[in-house]
């Protein structure tokens, strides 16, 4: 098996409103995780299957409340009180780092998703000013 991630976050995101816009946030910091070995053309489909069958468990919650062509959630683990979004997109399960979000939460969500799968899995970061 593979070392884990630290999941170590360089630069959190910087929450503005505005009056016009509403809310924004400035900057970001994304871990994208990808399966080791894809399964075919349905992948997002298998993704989003194992992702909802993680955080239908202890101790996330969730919701779905976005009207687009691909899976975005924003999910609260309440063992690590920690919130972030989490969308799947090209055949990677993306955790996108909110600006109170801590390591904590991303890993426990890893390790889940590592332990239902029994997969490998490739992790990368990339951050944004």
């Amino acid at each position: 098996m593979t070392e884990e991630p630290s999941f170590a976050i360089p630069r959190r995101p910087e929450r503005r409103y505005s009056r016009h816009a509403g809310l924004e946030y400035e900057g970001s910091t994304v871990f994208s995780l990808s399966p080791a070995a894809k399964r075919g053309e349905q992948e997002d489909e298998a993704l989003d299957e194992l992702l909802q069958d993680v955080l239908d468990g202890d101790p996330y919650t969730y919701g779905d409340w976005f009207d687009l062509p691909m899976a975005l959630y924003l999910v609260h683990d309440t063992e690590t009180g920690d919130v972030f979004r989490v969308s799947i997109r090209d055949g990677r399960i993306e955790f996108h780092v909110l600006p109170e979000t801590d390591p904590d939460g991303l890993r426990a969500l890893y390790r889940r998703l590592a332990a239902r799968s029994e997969r490998e899995w490739i992790v990368e970061s990339s951050t944004d000013a």
